[in-house]
């Protein structure tokens, strides 16, 4: 079972198969079928036909309305992190590491109106929020992972750690070159100064005479 996901919009309806035009006016359906959420997106036609009493269909968890936008074309790669970018990322590789890092960027990106919540439910004890990218329609399912005040800091450091240096940080600089001549150098064995017999037996005729 997965909460924590990314659907992208449909580029046409679920029960017609008709493609929506640009601007078209579309509903989109979030169902929970217990191993994974649902999405259906359909046209304004069917909705009234098929699907305007969804909400007493099994599973049903969510319904909103939406605009369709043709897709711009593709864009070279940036090559710095973005929150959303780093926030797809973390969905996709799917780590229950990352889960509060995209808590914290998820929020971030609702604070600067990137993301709208849609819904938020609580499945198998575990609030998820539900959010949509306005832009491409993409619905991020998140998890909220019920962090105290006390560890907000250290998950923000990830966060920025995470915006600086991505998925792979870079690997930790070489020592410079006196550094590895010295480390290659078998250690220096201390030097053991030989006894003189002189000693010795001053010593041994002073805790005799004691």
């Amino acid at each position: 079972m997965t909460d924590w996901n990314i659907q992208s919009r449909g580029r046409s309806c679920e029960a017609c198969g008709k493609g929506f035009a640009d601007k078209e006016a579309y509903h989109t359906l979030l169902f929970d079928e217990r191993r994974d959420w649902r999405r259906c997106d359909v046209c304004q036609t069917c909705w009234e036909k098929q699907y305007s009493e969804a909400r007493d269909r099994k599973g049903f968890v969510s319904h909103w309305q939406g605009v369709f936008e043709v897709p711009p074309p593709p864009t070279e790669a940036i090559q710095k992190e973005t929150a959303e970018s780093l926030l797809r990322k973390l969905i996709e590789r799917n780590d229950p590491h990352y889960i509060p890092a995209g808590f914290i960027l998820a929020v971030m990106l609702e604070r600067k109106r990137l993301l709208k919540v849609k819904e938020q439910v609580v499945r198998d004890g575990r609030r998820v929020f539900i959010y949509e990218q306005p832009g491409t329609g993409d619905v991020f399912t998140v998890i909220d992972p019920g962090l105290q005040l006390n560890q907000l800091e250290a998950v923000q450091r990830d966060v920025a750690t995470l915006l600086e240096h991505g998925l792979n940080p870079p690997t930790m600089q070489q020592p410079c070159a006196t550094e590895a001549a010295n480390e290659s150098e078998p250690p220096a064995q201390p030097q053991v100064q030989p006894e003189q017999n002189g000693e010795n037996s001053s010593n041994a005729e002073e805790k005799t005479g004691d």
